[in-house]
């Protein structure tokens, strides 16, 4: 496997946003039968933040870029395209990037969504790398969104101790003296897709029925078994792309699961735990936006700092799967 060419690429403004209202272990021990000593045992999960009932993926999105523009001098007037990665879409056929648009008044940009569910951030990373570093264009604002709230049954303990709502926003531009984007790495197996599904228009997935009707069901083992599996092994190819040995990562970003599976692919990785960044101890597992809510984190609390090595790896339904080593600043 050749070394991968940096592409000419880089994130210059992060932000995010989480709703206000906190949903903790105790709540669902009122709902559920469940308790908190259960719960962070098997998912190291304490809170998740919920939207309000009239506050949607749109509105969790908006607040996120909003977020970027105070901390960051930056502007969206120039911004050429927007991808949003979301499964949870305000409107099944009005993108939520449209709706980004709109907000901000950006005058001539592409929108559109991304569904590659909790790969979703990588997957709209990667695109929009490749499309900087191509020459295609100069300044694509990324964000990942998912209002999880909205599509998990509160009766089923074995899921609704797992999600909450949440959104990450980042700019992308052409970066030619200091590429950022080292490699990348994208996968997917469709044959487990009946693992964890949300049904829609249909309720049959290659010939399987399904239940759930409208909110999302999952197979936990099954997706355990797919990410312990699946990531170390193209985490492998990524930093065989990249020519860089694991100890040269500053910093590992799975998508916030399950802190059992970040445990685990650490371990298998040779990736030290003390450097893995996770969201999911107070947000739970908030799909798309998890990675960018991780990054944040890091960079609010002094950890990730320019010039960072960083491993980004996103894996949810479909079965999809991808992961970028970016460096940070």
């Amino acid at each position: 496997m050749s070394i991968s060419t940096p592409l000419q690429a880089r994130i210059t403004a992060i932000g995010s946003y989480v709703p206000a209202h906190i949903l903790s272990n105790a709540d669902l021990q009122g709902m559920v039968d469940t308790n908190d000593e259960w719960i962070v045992q098997r998912t190291g999960i304490k809170e998740r933040r919920i939207a309000a009932a009239n506050e949607f993926t749109s509105h969790l999105c908006i607040a996120a870029v909003q977020n970027m523009l105070t901390r960051y001098p930056s502007s969206l007037d120039d911004v050429e395209l927007i991808i949003v990665a979301t499964h949870t879409p305000d409107l099944p056929s009005t993108p939520v990037a449209c709706q980004i648009q709109a907000h901000f008044c950006i005058p001539e940009t592409g929108a559109y969504d991304l569904n590659a569910t909790c790969a979703g951030f990588t997957y709209a990373l990667h695109t929009a790398s490749g499309l900087v570093a191509a020459g295609v264009h100069s300044k694509v604002l990324v964000v990942g969104g998912d209002s999880m709230s909205k599509i998990t049954d509160y009766t089923d303990r074995s899921t609704c101790i797992l999600f909450g709502d949440g959104a990450g926003a980042v700019l992308v531009e052409r970066e030619e003296e200091r590429p950022a984007f080292l490699a990348h790495h994208l996968g997917s197996d469709g044959s487990g897709g009946k693992h964890v599904y949300r049904t829609g228009l249909s309720s049959n997935l290659n010939g399987i029925p399904l239940a759930g009707e409208g909110k999302l069901v999952q197979n936990g083992r099954e997706v355990y078994k797919f990410a312990v599996t699946t990531v170390p092994q193209g985490i492998e190819k990524l930093l065989m792309k990249s020519g860089l040995p694991h100890t040269t990562i500053d910093w590992f970003i799975p998508h916030s699961a399950n802190l059992r599976i970040i445990e685990s692919i650490s371990e298998k990785c040779g990736i030290a735990f003390e450097k893995a960044l996770y969201s999911l101890e107070y947000y739970g597992n908030t799909s798309a936006a998890s990675i960018p809510l991780s990054l944040d984190l890091g960079i609010k609390e002094g950890k990730v700092r320019s010039g960072d090595t960083l491993l980004l790896y996103g894996f949810g339904g479909g079965l999809t799967h991808s992961g970028l080593i970016v460096r940070w600043g």
